[in-house]
């Protein structure tokens, strides 16, 4: 199931439609503490959301999902001797086709 839905287009516009957008027509520091508003609160939900193992989608962007990785064999670097790697879980992303120009 893809779980919430962001659509890129509404958010960069919010962001960058000019002096009656969100960031307004202030000071530099005023547009900079603003924008990294917008960011962090984009990222707190895409952390939420892969935190819970749901796929992210953002349409004209790509696909954030969680990938299960069962254990296997690897080697030290350091010292070429084996060793266990443990199961774990990764993000995997897949770009849209629209950012890819196709």
């Amino acid at each position: 199931m893809i779980s919430p839905l962001i659509p890129c287009k509404e958010v960069l516009h919010d962001i960058h439609k000019g002096p009656a957008g969100f960031l307004g027509t202030g000071t530099t520091g005023s547009y900079r503490q603003k924008a990294s508003a917008v960011i962090e609160t984009i990222l707190e939900i895409m952390k939420s959301t892969l935190a819970n193992a749901e796929d992210l989608l953002i349409s004209g962007f790509g696909k954030f999902s969680i990938k299960s990785k069962n254990e296997r064999k690897g080697r030290n670097p350091a010292t070429g001797t084996p060793m266990p790697l443990r199961s774990r879980r990764v993000v995997v992303f897949r770009c849209s086709p629209v950012l890819k120009g196709n």
